[in-house]
């Protein structure tokens, strides 16, 4: 009888840094696998991945505006997975995995213009507070 071949699972990457930025705009994070991100507080506030912002399905995902100036308050870690920010518009619900964060770098240039459109399809903009 023949052996039916191991599937082989992908090992994550796993944050070795990470660090809020001193002037509160950004997060640095370097992974074991050599990533090094510098992920704006923008970026990671207007894609949290809270329910009050990705909703419970895609109809339900909001597009967060008036946030070009947000900073970071807090980083603090959750069990051996993630990290939950804080912003200095209170909200703290995201959860950021090791997974997201180092998603979000490869492809925050992409994410990025995703909701500059975003924004301009729904007549929102970075500096003017609003959620649609």
């Amino acid at each position: 009888m023949l052996n039916a071949p191991k599937e082989v699972k992908a090992v994550a990457a796993w944050p070795v840094e990470i660090r809020l930025v001193k002037d509160r705009r950004a997060l640095h994070v370097t992974f074991d696998d050599g990533a090094d991100f510098n992920l704006s507080a923008e970026l990671l506030r207007v894609t949290s991945p809270s329910a009050e912002v990705q909703g419970h399905s895609e109809a339900q995902r909001k597009t967060v505006g008036g946030k070009r100036n947000v900073t970071i308050l807090s980083v603090d870690p959750v069990g051996n997975y993630a990290v939950r920010l804080g912003f200095d518009d209170m909200h703290n619900t995201g959860i950021y995995s090791w997974a997201f964060l180092h998603d979000l770098g490869i492809n925050a240039e992409r994410r990025f213009q995703d909701y500059l459109d975003e924004l301009q399809a729904k007549a929102l903009d970075r500096d003017r507070p609003g959620m649609r």
